[in-house]
């Protein structure tokens, strides 16, 4: 296997850095009671935050696949 071009490496480490924070959000999500308490609208809008951080995971994740 070749090294990764510098850029190749930046989609790499932003796709780990991404999935650190959905694996927080969906903690937040569904583990805390905090979450529970918010306004229907806040828990639907961080619902669909998630929903599109994992999209563009899985587009980073293409992205790396082709290297």
């Amino acid at each position: 296997m070749t090294a990764l071009a510098p850029h190749q490496q930046r989609v790499v480490g932003e796709k780990a850095a991404l999935d650190e924070k959905i694996a927080l959000l969906t903690q937040f999500i569904t583990g805390s009671p905090v979450f529970g308490g918010l306004p229907l609208d806040e828990r639907g809008r961080l619902k669909r935050q998630r929903l599109v951080m994992i999209e563009y995971s899985d587009i980073l994740g293409e992205r790396i696949a082709a290297f």
